[in-house]
């Protein structure tokens, strides 16, 4: 399905990101990926990645870092199809909460979603390619969640960034969509969930499909953004949240 483009995946060494590139080299592309993490940390990751696409790259990039960025854009041969996942969530109650906290959220999650939406662009547009950007959202996108105040604005701000880009850009051919998923077994939700029973028994409430998501699905929604069926489809938001983000009635 996506034989002959490139696609690049940043925060790919991560559970979601990793499933991300995973699914893409499986339908046919070729997969670049990015993160922060050294190589030798990301060995597994790649190796993952590698058992569908032995043709597969991995480049040590930090979002914020434009010219880094810039740089990793320029040594690709092409690029078609960007997964811009990299991202941070960590928790600080509203009072507690950090100016660095709440700077690195915005420099992560937001900025860093500009910085390669915006090098990906440029060079789509320059090569006449009608590519695919494809953001990480987060249903607390749009609903609030306790002690996350700099994770859930910035994900509103990617929400609103996928919709400025996608009606600036379309004129180029070139659609913007954003996967939110819900609660995923994954990184620091999944850890919560073994570690906390108290955020468990919260997440219990809030499900009403009951079991958390898990990477492989929300990696299956960014295949069917990034492929045929949706070249009618840019500025959406998709959902992917079990239920989360229904009003919660008590039964």
């Amino acid at each position: 399905m996506l034989q002959g483009k490139t696609a690049i995946v940043t925060g790919a060494a991560g559970d979601l990101g990793n499933a991300m590139a995973r699914q893409l080299a499986q339908n046919g592309a070729q997969v670049a990926m990015w993160d922060i993490v050294p190589r030798a940390q990301a060995a597994d990751a790649i190796e993952r990645v590698g058992a569908q696409d032995p043709a597969v790259t991995y480049a040590e990039v930090d979002v914020r870092d434009r010219s880094a960025v810039d740089a990793a854009i320029a040594d690709l041969a092409a690029v078609d199809i960007i997964c811009s996942n990299a991202g941070i969530v960590e928790a600080q109650p509203f009072l507690e909460l950090s100016q660095d906290n709440w700077q690195n959220h915005l420099d992560i999650n937001l900025t860093g979603c500009f910085n390669v939406c915006q090098a990906a662009a440029r060079r789509m547009a320059a090569d006449g390619v009608r590519g695919r950007l494809i953001l990480t959202s987060s249903w607390v996108g749009a609903i609030p969640w306790p002690e996350i105040s700099a994770y859930t604005v910035s994900k509103a701000g990617v929400n609103m960034l996928v919709k400025q880009m996608a009606r600036e850009l379309a004129a180029h051919g070139i659609l913007v969509n954003a996967v939110a998923p819900g609660i995923v077994d994954a990184g620091l939700a999944g850890r919560q969930l073994r570690e906390e029973p108290q955020y468990a028994a919260r997440v219990a409430k809030v499900i009403p499909l009951v079991e958390p998501g898990t990477p492989e699905e929300i990696a299956a929604a960014v295949v069917y953004l990034a492929g045929p069926q949706t070249a009618y489809m840019t500025g959406s938001i998709l959902t992917l949240d079990g239920g989360c983000s229904l009003f919660q009635f008590d039964a």
